[in-house]
């Protein structure tokens, strides 16, 4: 899918792997829709990307999610991409886990991504085409002792991205994962510098590498990419020949 004029939805765009994504999205020409809580940032965000359209969007809020998609269909008339990046960490042992916290994180890591893809389906119904990204997470390939939490959400998500996508493909909507490693973003309150190698053979990836991944399974619609732990490559970002 060629993403000039294209219209795409991204959640937590305010900052990290959200905003970078949105920069990308406009500046390979398409219509990035910016939504997340932190209104300031997310006003800053749109004014640099020649007023993109930002709403300020709580995503376990179904009523907001409603309010989105249809000042997104207001605003251009279409739906063309969806990117589920919205997002809480969570790492807690799990004896000591806080239940109504991951409530939370459940609600925001996993529900909402349920609630933006039924929101969005029936633009995409309409069109016969329409691209979905969840975000994973590379958590899931190796839990940890304090990550536990968090992994289940994230293994939630993937499996249902496998799901939705086999039950969507006769509707023309491809459902994609991309499963990043670890991120230089601020994410769970580490800001850590891309580039640095934490251990052996895990290097700190960018928000923009991760984005470029982003891009290109919004492109391709291939049903999964996960990012290896080792430094960026180039040709992860690439679209494959053929």
């Amino acid at each position: 899918m060629d993403l000039t004029g294209r219209v795409v939805i991204v959640t937590g765009a305010s900052s990290g792997i959200g905003e970078a994504t949105a920069r990308l999205l406009h500046a390979a020409g398409a219509h990035p829709v910016l939504a997340a809580r932190r209104v300031d940032r997310l006003r800053r965000l749109g004014a640099s990307l020649d007023g993109a359209l930002a709403l300020e969007t709580d995503v376990t809020d179904h009523d907001a999610v409603r309010r989105l998609v249809d000042a997104t269909l207001e605003r251009f008339g279409r739906i063309d991409g969806l990117v589920n990046n919205a997002g809480a960490a969570l790492h807690t042992p799990l004896d000591r886990l806080d239940l109504e916290e991951f409530a939370r994180v459940l609600d925001l890591n996993v529900v909402s991504v349920v609630a933006l893809t039924q929101a969005v389906l029936p633009a995409m119904r309409a069109q016969r085409r329409g691209r979905i990204v969840n975000v994973g997470s590379g958590t899931t390939r190796n839990p940890r002792p304090g990550f536990g939490a968090y992994a289940v959400t994230k293994a939630a998500v993937d499996v249902l991205t496998t799901v939705a996508r086999e039950e969507l493909r006769d509707d023309g909507v491809l459902v994609s994962l991309v499963a990043p490693s670890i991120t230089g973003t601020g994410f769970a309150g580490r800001d850590i510098t891309p580039g640095l190698e934490l251990v052996p053979g895990v290097v700190v990836h960018s928000a923009e590498y991760v984005g470029k991944v982003i891009l290109r399974a919004l492109r391709t619609g291939e049903a999964r990419i996960e990012i290896p732990h080792g430094p960026e490559r180039a040709e992860l970002t690439d679209v494959p020949a053929g």
